[in-house]
């Protein structure tokens, strides 16, 4: 067993047009005065990362690092969620999408996947560069709007989905894995890998790729009445990233999982600040030190109550109290009668 890393921060939902929070140096300086230790950063993010730079100069890498390392942080992981979520779209989202990518390439779907592509190809680079074993990114969708079956959906329709999902990913594994670091899929509603179910079927077609791996955040679990304890059961061995965010799920006569339509607030299902909700991180922590886990323990704050302020204020305590100091020996070691093998045979009544 191993002591997971943390508290760490997910930047993405702090940066803003706004001291402190429009430029690495301050946002650090921010949050490492709630106590925290590491921080994710969000490669799209201009006024905190230059995703070219870092994967074309190990100064710039050097210059990142010793910014957070002034502060007393480490640098966990990149993300590329949005680039990665270009990777797939299905036509009926492209123009909710193309924000996600650079004004000049909106309405043009092909050049914009194009420019993903590359994006998720820098990223290897630039993860390398800085000394980062593992990635964060979304898989992207081709069948979201199939998701419930009615009218019955065509036979093969998921199948050919899929196929093209992994063909479309396979070559940036492989870059991923040219550079040494995993790739970890977002299980998240809204991407094709929604689940356990659709992360085999997208595996599989990778034949199991070693580089294709998870981001564990188990608010997405709760929203869709998973059990995320027994997630963690079944992949343990390709979760490498861990997201600390809570959610709480109350259906009524009303409303149920499909939220009807509603603002986040009204919903059944609705993400809170970290402790708020329902998610049993007692029981996580616990099963990911028992496995393993060698990542770092991440804070994404969303929630529709509480402030961003206060959220990541209480973050950070919140996560140290979780951490498990892994032991290096069992407790019962006071009883230990050593190991013999001649007395171990006679006790089992062996010659």
């Amino acid at each position: 067993m191993q002591t997971m890393k943390g508290p760490a921060i997910f930047l993405a939902q702090f940066a803003a047009d706004r001291a402190p929070f429009d430029n690495l140096r301050t946002l650090a300086d921010w949050v490492a005065g709630f106590g925290y230790v590491g921080v994710q950063i969000p490669s799209w993010d201009a006024r905190l990362f230059d995703l070219d730079r870092a994967a074309e100069s190990t100064v710039y890498c050097d210059e990142i690092r010793g910014i957070l390392a002034e502060r007393g942080l480490e640098l966990t992981e990149l993300s590329t969620h949005l680039q990665g979520q270009l990777i797939a779209v299905h036509p009926a989202y492209d123009s909710l999408f193309d924000g996600f990518a650079p004004e000049g390439l909106r309405g043009k779907p092909f050049a914009r996947r194009a420019w993903a592509v590359k994006q998720l190809h820098l990223a290897a680079k630039a993860s390398l560069n800085l000394g980062l074993g593992a990635h964060a990114t979304f898989s992207g969708a081709l069948a979201w709007p199939y998701i419930y079956p009615w009218p019955q959906r065509p036979l093969g329709l998921i199948e050919t989905a899929f196929d093209e999902l992994a063909a479309r990913w396979r070559p940036i594994l492989d870059e991923f894995d040219e550079s040494g670091v995993d790739l970890c899929f977002e299980i998240h509603p809204g991407e094709d890998l929604h689940d356990g179910a659709t992360f085999e079927m997208f595996l599989e077609r990778l034949d199991y790729h070693p580089r294709c791996n998870l981001l564990f955040d188990p608010s997405h679990f709760v929203l869709q009445q998973l059990d995320y304890l027994q997630f963690i059961d079944f992949y343990h061995d390709r979760i490498k990233m861990f997201h600390v965010k809570d959610a709480e799920f109350h259906p009524t006569g009303r409303q149920g999982v499909y939220g009807g339509y509603q603002p986040w607030v009204d919903r059944a299902g609705r993400f809170r600040s970290t402790g708020d909700g329902q998610v049993d991180f007692i029981g996580i922590f616990s099963k990911l030190t028992q496995y393993g886990f060698q990542g770092w323990a991440v804070l994404e704050w969303e929630c529709c109550l509480k402030s961003g302020l206060q959220g990541a204020a209480e973050g950070a305590p919140f996560i140290a109290r979780h951490i498990i100091q892994a032991s290096d020996s069992s407790f019962d070691d006071f009883a230990r009668s050593g190991n013999d093998r001649a007395a171990n045979r006679q006790l089992l009544g062996l010659p």
